[in-house]
């Protein structure tokens, strides 16, 4: 894989946080820890849905699904960050640069998809629970993992190949924990325009129209849990989305504050903290927020570290 045509940049140097070396350890033994435990966690949830015959339903096919993607996702990151305070080196070199944000891309891109599929999977139960198993068939289920895979991958490929064709000038420094699309952007000292341009053409249509759906999926479950008569009916209906609910609201409100605030400071180094949310905090509580609130996740987990079930 070679830079374009104008360039002879072979590396990069990703800053991170700090400079300060009495913070590296800090910053090292943090990230480490939230790695950790998003892996673990979710490693846990992937065990909990396979090895339980119960939750062999649409609704766990697709978290199991949600959380190797998170796995994956903190993985295209934070290790590199973690070895580079290790070595006290900040350099990446160009091919694992422009491989970083290829996976990253498409990650982020199936999570967001992902999200929108559970939607649609808790506003089929909800609002048509008689013909719930009719249309969330494995067909059907398989098939929008599918779509979700290929979406994903070619909006990375072509986010990918846009940069391949940017020249890059002597400033190498990217301030930021990782690749991210924007900041290589920026770096470049070629015509930029069409990068932008659908950075914001891509965002819009892929994040956009899902969130679109998921908010049009949440809108006819409250019309239906208002037709509800009992408040407990209400509550036990309401209860089976709320998991979903919040890891929704958890990650566009952190992913669309890393934004706004990057637009109004204009700031790197504050865009590269806020983007810890999404990219670490987010898929590291996304296991807590499914087993704590969840019966059968808790059971299956309880069966996994051999705790008698209640």
């Amino acid at each position: 894989m070679e830079p374009g045509n104008d360039t002879q940049i072979s590396e990069f140097f990703l800053l991170g946080f700090s400079e300060e070396p009495e913070l590296q350890p800090l910053i090292f033994g943090l990230f480490l820890s939230m790695y950790l435990i998003s892996v673990l966690g979710n490693l846990l949830i992937i065990l909990a849905v396979s090895s339980d015959s119960h939750l062999h339903t649409p609704m766990y096919f697709f978290l199991f699904n949600l959380s190797l993607v998170d796995i994956c996702f903190t993985s295209t990151t934070v290790p590199k960050m973690l070895w580079n305070i290790q070595t006290q080196s900040k350099v990446i070199t160009y091919e694992d640069c422009i491989t970083q944000m290829h996976f990253f891309i498409l990650f982020a891109g199936l999570d967001i998809f992902l999200l929108a599929v559970m939607a649609y999977d808790r506003f089929v139960a909800i609002c048509h629970p008689l013909h719930y198993t009719v249309i969330m068939n494995p067909r059907l289920c398989g098939l929008l993992l599918l779509v979700s895979w290929i979406m994903s991958l070619l909006n990375s490929l072509l986010q990918t190949s846009m940069v391949l064709g940017l020249s890059f000038c002597a400033e190498v420094e990217i301030p930021h924990f990782f690749c991210e699309l924007s900041e290589m952007v920026q770096l470049a000292c070629s015509d930029t325009f069409l990068n932008n341009l659908m950075i914001y053409l891509t965002s819009m249509l892929l994040a956009g129209a899902s969130l679109a759906g998921i908010l049009y999926s949440y809108s006819k479950i409250v019309s239906s849990i208002r037709g509800i008569s009992s408040a407990q009916g209400k509550y036990k209906t309401f209860s089976t989305c709320a998991s979903h609910l919040s890891v929704v609201c958890l990650f566009y409100c952190t992913l669309l504050g890393v934004y706004l605030s990057s637009a109004a400071t204009q700031s790197s180094h504050s865009s590269a903290v806020a983007s810890v949310m999404y990219t670490v905090v987010t898929p590291m509580l996304n296991p807590f927020i499914y087993s704590l609130r969840n019966r059968d996740i808790k059971r299956a987990l309880k069966r996994i570290v051999g705790v008698p079930a209640m």
